[in-house]
C-alpha cells in the first residue's frame, strides 16, 4: 500500500508516491530548457516529473520482463518533448485544420461577486447549462455574459450543478483550503496504489522489449487525462480497447488527439447483448481504467472494489476530477474547472482577473501518473501478486502543484522558452481520419518506442474484441 503525502513537485516525490525504488532515480537524466511551460506555479517541474516517472516505470517493467539489470536502465527527459506533449491538442492538425478545444460557452465569466468558469464542450453539457441559466439552447456569449453579470458566481455554481451542468466559482488557494472539499483533498496523497488481496503473482512472457506487450487494457475514460494514460500504455505495447456508450458521443478532434495506438468501440451496458459482450471483454482484460464520476458505473459492477472481487489479479485504476470522497465526490469536473476551484486560476492571474496554466497540465500530468501507476502495479504483481487498485484525481494533482510550489515573486514568470519551435517533437502520419500532424510521445528510455504503432481511427468503429495473442 502506497500513500505518499504531498511533497515538492519533483520526480523524487512522484516516484515515492508510486512506491518505486529510490535508487532507480539515478537512472534519469534531464534536458532542461529555460521558459518551458512558463507559469507562476512550477508547471514544468510537474510535467517533467510525471513524464520521468512514467518513463522510469516503463523501463523498469521492460527490464524485469527481459531479465536485464535494473542498473542498466537509462531514462531521458527533455523539456522540449514534454512541453510539446503537454500541449498536444494545440499542435494537432487534421488535414491542415486545427481542432476546436473549447466551445464558445466554455470560458470565464464575470459575475456580480467575482468570476466563474463553465464547461460546455459537449452538447449535453451545453444544454444543461443553458437550461439551468434559463436561456435558449442557441444563446450567444453576449446574452449569457449579460445574465451572469447580475448573478452570484457561487449561486450559479450550485444551480448549474443541480441541473447536471458544469460551472465553478473562482476561489483563491486560501478559500479552497477552507472549503470542505478542498480540505479533504489536502489531506489526501498524490495518489494511492493499494494491494487489496493475495492473488497469485502475474506471469508475463519474458524476453520482450515492449514493456506492456501482451497486456489487455479496457479503457473506460473520456476527455484528456484517462485517454492520455491509455494512449501511453498503447505506445508501450498494450492492446487498448476504448469502450464508450453510444449515447455519449465523443468529440472527433479530442479522439484524434488521444486515440493513437488504440482501438475504439461502442457498447450500451443497459442492453443485455452489449452487456454480455462487455463481460466477455472483462474476462480477458488485465487492466481496467475508469474515468467517470465515482459511483457512475457502480450499477454495472464496475466500482474498483467490485472489479477486484470479480476478477482477482486485475489492475484497476479509477480516475476522477475531485476525488472519491467529500461533498464534491459525485460532481463532474474537468482540468479547467479544477484550476478555477483550487486557486490555480487566481494564482496564475489574480482574484480580479483569473489566468490559466500554459497547458492542461492537471489532465496531462495525471494521465502520465496513471500510466506510471499501472506499469508499477504490473511490475509489483510479477513478484508479489495481488489485485492492485490505483486511485487518482485531478484535484489531488492540483494540490501537489499548489502545495509543493517553491516561493516565487507575485507575477514573476520564467524567461521566454529557449526552444519555442516545437517542430523537433512533431511528426506527420496518414490515418483513417486524414493526414495528421501530431506531437510525438515524450517518453524516452533505452529500447523504448519512438512513436505509436498505429494512428487513431474513427471513434467507435472497431469490433468489441481483443486482438489475437502474440
Amino acid at each position: 500500500m502506497t500513500h505518499a503525502p504531498h511533497a515538492p513537485v519533483d520526480t523524487r516525490a512522484a516516484w515515492a508516491a508510486l512506491g518505486g525504488d529510490p535508487a532507480l532515480l539515478a537512472r534519469v537524466s534531464y534536458r532542461t530548457r529555460a521558459g518551458a511551460l512558463p507559469a507562476r506555479l512550477p508547471v514544468v517541474d510537474l510535467a517533467r516529473s510525471c513524464v520521468g516517472c512514467c518513463s522510469l516505470a516503463a523501463a523498469e517493467l521492460a527490464a524485469t520482463r527481459a531479465r536485464h539489470s535494473l542498473g542498466a536502465i537509462r531514462v531521458r527527459v527533455d523539456d522540449g518533448a514534454v512541453a510539446t506533449a503537454f500541449t498536444s491538442e494545440r499542435h494537432l492538425l487534421i488535414e491542415g485544420r486545427a481542432p476546436v478545444n473549447f466551445a464558445p460557452l466554455s470560458r470565464f465569466w464575470h459575475a456580480r461577486d467575482g468570476w466563474l468558469r463553465t464547461h460546455a464542450n459537449y452538447p449535453h453539457h451545453r444544454a444543461r447549462l443553458c437550461a439551468a441559466l434559463g436561456v435558449g439552447a442557441d444563446a450567444t456569449v453576449d446574452e449569457v455574459a449579460a445574465l451572469l453579470a447580475e448573478r452570484s458566481a457561487f449561486e450559479v455554481e450550485e444551480t448549474v450543478h443541480a441541473a447536471g451542468g458544469l460551472a465553478v466559482a473562482l476561489r483563491t488557494p486560501e478559500e479552497w483550503a477552507a472549503h470542505p472539499q478542498g480540505a479533504q483533498v489536502a489531506a489526501q496523497p498524490l495518489l494511492t496504489l493499494d494491494r487489496v488481496d493475495a492473488a497469485p503473482p502475474r506471469t508475463l512472457s519474458r524476453g520482450v522489449l515492449s514493456p506492456a506487450a501482451g497486456i489487455r487494457v479496457l479503457d473506460l475514460t473520456r476527455v484528456i487525462a484517462g485517454p492520455v494514460a491509455t494512449r501511453t500504455l498503447a505506445l508501450l505495447g498494450a492492446d487498448v480497447l476504448r469502450v464508450d456508450a453510444p449515447q455519449l458521443p465523443e468529440s472527433p478532434d479530442a479522439h484524434a488527439d488521444t486515440g493513437f495506438g488504440k482501438r475504439s468501440t461502442r457498447l450500451d451496458l443497459t442492453d443485455a447483448a452489449d452487456r454480455r459482450t462487455f463481460d466477455e471483454l472483462l474476462a480477458g482484460a488485465d487492466v481496467v481504467i475508469t474515468g467517470y464520476r465515482p459511483g457512475a458505473l457502480d450499477r454495472f459492477g464496475l466500482a474498483p472494489e467490485a472489479l477486484a472481487e470479480r476478477r482477482p489479479g486485475l489492475v484497476v485504476a479509477a480516475l476522477s476530477a475531485w476525488g472519491g470522497y467529500g461533498p464534491w465526490s459525485g460532481r463532474r469536473g474537468f482540468d479547467s474547472l479544477v484550476q478555477v476551484a483550487s486557486g490555480i486560476a487566481a494564482t496564475e492571474g489574480s482574484p480580479e482577473r483569473p489566468g490559466t496554466l500554459p497547458a492542461q497540465a492537471l489532465d496531462h500530468g495525471t494521465g502520465y501518473l496513471l500510466a506510471a501507476a499501472v506499469l508499477r502495479a504490473l511490475t509489483e504483481q510479477t513478484a508479489r501478486g495481488g489485485t492492485r487498485v490505483v486511485r487518482l484525481a485531478l484535484a489531488q494533482t492540483a494540490a501537489w502543484l499548489v502545495q509543493g510550489a517553491r516561493p516565487r515573486g507575485y507575477g514573476e514568470r520564467a524567461q521566454p522558452y529557449e526552444a519555442d519551435d516545437p517542430a523537433a517533437w512533431l511528426t506527420e502520419a496518414d490515418s483513417p481520419i486524414g493526414r495528421l500532424r501530431h506531437a510525438l510521445p515524450p517518453l524516452s528510455f533505452d529500447g523504448g518506442p519512438a512513436n505509436w504503432s498505429r494512428p487513431p481511427g474513427g471513434w467507435g468503429t472497431d469490433e468489441a474484441g481483443w486482438l489475437p495473442a502474440g
